[in-house]
């Protein structure tokens, strides 16, 4: 009885020390440390978005009238766009939206039920892309006519979110550039700070 014993705690000692479990302990705390560290890297490593921060310029000029207007731009470069809000002497706020990205201007007449959009021109981009400060030179004036079609209503929903945004409680309808009207409904006075006034005269075309 007392060599079967001493056998028996012999086979335990071998067992409790030998090299193959060792092993297998020693390479579990590896993975475990491995997967741990990955785990870390994933979570650290991820690359956060980086949001550029919205750049506004306030301005004051005045209309073709002498009247003062005053303007500010706001300009959203991760998403290429530009809002100008054009607030008139008796303190009614319209919005012109460039999005740049997509091509379309947006108009939303402070006087109007309704939003109008046109296709950017080669002209737009020149001026919504002018330097945001005025210089000391003399304003250039300039007129631009747009044809309402009425026929023409957009889908809000079909439109990108900036646009949708700024018409959900209006109609869209699209418009052309046209040639000089003696009906004009509606003008927007749009200044931009390379000193460059545009006038956005609206008339609505036979159906």
């Amino acid at each position: 009885m007392v060599r079967c014993w001493k056998r028996s705690e012999n086979c335990l000692e071998e067992e409790e020390c030998t090299p193959h479990k060792a092993f297998w302990v020693s390479l579990s705390a590896c993975l475990l440390l491995v997967i741990l560290a990955l785990g870390l890297t994933g979570h650290f490593g991820r690359s956060q978005p980086h949001t550029q921060p919205l750049q506004t310029v306030r301005f004051t000029v005045s209309d073709q009238t002498g009247a003062l207007i005053n303007q500010s731009a706001v300009v959203d470069q991760q998403n290429d766009l530009v809002t100008f809000s054009v607030t008139s002497s008796l303190n009614q706020t319209s919005t012109v939206l460039f999005d740049i990205k997509h091509s379309l201007i947006c108009y939303k007449p402070v006087s109007q039920e309704s939003c109008f959009l046109r296709k950017m021109e080669q002209s737009d981009y020149k001026n919504v892309n002018s330097q945001f400060q005025l210089s000391g030179n003399e304003t250039q004036r300039q007129m631009e006519f747009l044809g309402v079609l009425a026929a023409s209503q957009v889908n809000v929903s079909s439109l990108e979110e900036p646009l949708q945004a700024l018409c959900q409680d209006r109609s869209v309808h699209w418009t052309r550039r046209t040639e000089k009207q003696r009906l004009v409904y509606f003008c927007i006075d749009i200044c931009f700070p390379s000193n460059i006034c545009v006038s956005v005269c609206f008339y609505y075309l036979p159906e």
